[in-house]
């Protein structure tokens, strides 16, 4: 099988988590028989560095002419300094509203290898960490109307029945694959637009009478991730909110690292990324965790190319990983040993094997 993936290297640490994962996709590609087409793109910084631009038209219909986009992290200290419309991050908020992308899937899994690593008391760790956040990825506060005038900054959160249809029926569709439970979080006692989600949330509800729904306000469920995160299967939120939540629950099980996310629409064409930052001030010293996205590039083999075996034998090379002691140094612990980025996705790239 051939595809064609569209890579964005970004800033920061991106250029070396992204290679660890080309490596593991490429192996892949020779002990299955597949074909894996690489188009370079830029976005971010280095984006606005070469064409003043954080994502230039050319380079997002590289992305949308794609299979599919692998994306290592954008933005960093040395833009701060440029206008709002133009910051490295604009780009990436672009690239997903070009890309139609409305649905951000994020797992928060604990390996059984890092329960040490959590920082969490062992008895709730012991009770279980897997659950996933859907999140609204192209609308509310982040793609409302920003200005500031006269002293006055102002940004708009508005959502539709119709984005809050599309992204619900995810949640409750993610929720019948595993254990049909999906919690429904909002704000609902205080905001309009949370209001306006909870109504169509339940009126989704009907055409899923197997899913056991639940709502729940956002301060209450950032409080319950970090004190009983095992109630949890399915979370779905709106954009600011699932941003924040989902970063939360990557942190409880023991590192930002070690988290991929996909982010789809109505076809196959997605967006695979780590969900942490590029991290500027560890770049280019070879200590960054590239684990994150390569789950994400194991991701993306699972929902957009219909690769499980694949994707299987990627999940197992990392747990392989872990269990002969390895770490990098955001999961660092006694009685391991330490490696690098480059060494991190040799040694996942060793243990890939066909089931």
């Amino acid at each position: 099988m051939v595809k064609n993936i569209a890579v964005i290297r970004g800033d920061g640490i991106g250029p070396e988590i992204v290679g660890e994962a080309i490596k593991v996709l490429d192996r892949i590609g020779e002990l299955y028989g597949h074909t894996f087409n690489y188009t370079e793109a830029d976005m971010g910084g280095c984006a606005i560095d070469k064409y003043g631009d954080p994502l230039p038209e050319s380079e997002l219909k590289k992305c949308t002419d794609s299979d599919s986009v692998l994306l290592g992290a954008v933005g960093g200290d040395k833009w701060n300094d440029v206008p709002g419309n133009m910051r490295p991050e604009k780009g990436l908020l672009r690239l997903r509203a070009g890309m139609g992308v409305y649905s951000n899937n994020r797992p928060a899994k604990i390996w059984k290898q890092l329960s040490e690593a959590s920082p969490l008391k062992k008895s709730i760790v012991e009770n279980g960490i897997d659950f996933i956040i859907v999140r609204e990825l192209i609308g509310g506060i982040y793609f409302g109307e920003h200005k500031t005038e006269n002293g006055v900054a102002t940004d708009v959160l508005k959502y539709s029945e119709e984005e809050i249809r599309r992204i619900g029926r995810i949640g409750f569709e993610t929720a019948m694959k595993r254990n049909k439970k999906l919690c429904s979080v909002e704000k609902s006692n205080v905001l309009d637009s949370s209001r306006l989600w909870k109504k169509v949330m339940h009126s989704l509800a009907d055409e899923y009478p197997e899913v056991e729904l639940s709502d729940m306000l956002v301060d209450n469920c950032a409080m319950q991730i970090v004190k009983n995160p095992s109630q949890f299967d399915v979370i779905v939120t709106e954009n600011m909110f699932g941003d924040i939540l989902s970063d939360e629950a990557s942190m409880i099980t023991g590192s930002i690292g070690m988290i991929p996310s996909s982010s789809l629409g109505a076809t196959k064409c997605g967006l695979y990324e780590p969900i942490h930052g590029s991290a500027p001030d560890i770049a280019g010293k070879d200590i960054a965790n590239p684990i994150g996205t390569i789950l994400s590039a194991a991701m993306m083999l699972r929902f957009s190319f219909d690769m499980s075996d694949e994707a299987d034998a990627i999940e197992k090379a990392v747990s392989e990983f872990l269990d002969e002691g390895y770490r990098t140094a955001d999961i660092m612990s006694k009685g391991k040993t330490l490696v690098g980025c480059k060494k991190c996705g040799e040694l996942i790239t060793g243990y890939l094997s066909k089931e």
